[in-house]
């Protein structure tokens, strides 16, 4: 079937094509009966803008690439919610794409998304990224991009990010404050900021507290449930059994605390919880999950407006920078062996 266009439009209508196509995009200087009867044919005869072409014209697409490794956790979908509110607000659409935590996915979805011609990026890094040459097309042709959670901090760029080492230390004080001095540590991959990161605070937690670490207390692996499962079986073989888990996802823990309790462990009493992210499930699991709450809808936000303000002529986010978001200890039950810290 032939594509109508503003020709079609205008040869019926028996005006010009510019009439046509200031109609089209609401110029007061077209009359409002002339509107009404341009668009009133356009919807009748299925007329579609051909934004590829006007975009041409223009050099700009008015599209925002979102690059996530994941869409299926509560902070994930914040930080797109997030970034969704700002660009509403704006004439920019939104592409989104999703790496599924593979490194070679994420390589060939920035390589599409630079191929459409987006006019900035913005991105969180798969588990095994392996480098950040992919984004290299972007930088060269001057396409800002954001760097959001999942960074690398020691690149160029804007991040935005919170304090993770400040985070895993807060969490890792919180159980030794409950009476823990065998606390195990289960977390991603450390080659991701994230996670190297709140290792770093866990292991700095024990070292203030005089806790000598011991490498058994470490697993490392990829945070997925039947991985989870098999880690709590592992924990439960130990010799002495720990007193405390910080884990470093809020799904993560709460799969953690089912199994344990399955095996007749209880939370907190015989083993504290402490998770990562506030996500809903904290309140859902039984004992409800005390976590670091990360906002994410708020690392969204941030990002898109940067990105934004930028594309809009405010600013430079090629620039090396980092933005740190606060993040906050929230205390629950699951962690609480004793019961005079008050819980926020």
């Amino acid at each position: 079937m032939t594509e109508v266009t503003i020709y079609d439009l205008a040869k019926e209508l028996n005006v010009s094509i510019a009439t046509v196509s200031r109609a089209l995009k609401d110029d007061p200087a077209v009359t409002q009966k002339t509107k009404k009867k341009v668009l009133a044919l356009a919807e009748k005869r299925g007329y579609r803008s051909n934004y590829f072409a006007s975009s041409l014209r223009r050099k700009k697409t008015l599209t925002i690439g979102v690059l996530m490794h994941e869409l299926n956790t509560h902070f994930m979908i914040s930080v797109l919610a997030g970034i969704e509110k700002v660009i509403a607000e704006t004439d920019y659409d939104i592409i989104i794409a999703h790496s599924a935590e593979s490194g070679e996915r994420e390589i060939a979805n920035a390589t599409n998304l630079f191929h459409k011609r987006v006019d900035g990026l913005i991105a969180s890094l798969a588990f095994d990224t392996p480098n950040l040459a992919h984004f290299d097309q972007f930088i060269n042709k001057k396409i800002p991009v954001i760097f959001v959670d999942r960074v690398e901090e020691s690149s160029g760029g804007t991040k935005v990010i919170i304090d993770n080492f400040n985070a895993g230390y807060e969490a890792t004080s919180h159980l030794i404050k409950q009476g823990c001095k065998k606390i195990v540590h289960l977390t991603g991959y450390l080659t991701r900021n994230v996670y190297n990161r709140r290792y770093e605070g866990y292991l700095a937690a024990l070292q203030d507290n005089k806790i000598k670490f011991k490498k058994e207390w470490l697993f490392v692996n990829d945070l997925q449930e039947q991985t989870c499962i098999d880690t709590c079986k592992q924990i439960l073989k130990m010799s002495p059994l720990p007193d405390g888990l910080f884990v470093a996802n809020d799904y993560s823990a709460a799969i953690c605390i089912r199994t344990l309790k399955q095996a007749g462990i209880r939370i907190p009493e015989d083993i504290a919880v402490v998770g990562f992210n506030n996500d809903n499930i904290c309140s859902l699991i039984e004992p409800n999950l005390t976590t670091i709450n990360y906002p994410g809808i708020i690392i969204g936000e941030i990002a898109a407006r940067n990105l934004i303000n930028h594309l809009n002529g405010n600013g430079d986010i090629n620039l090396t920078s980092t933005i740190l978001i606060k993040s906050e200890l929230v205390i629950r039950a699951s962690s609480l062996k004793s019961k005079s810290e008050a819980t926020h």
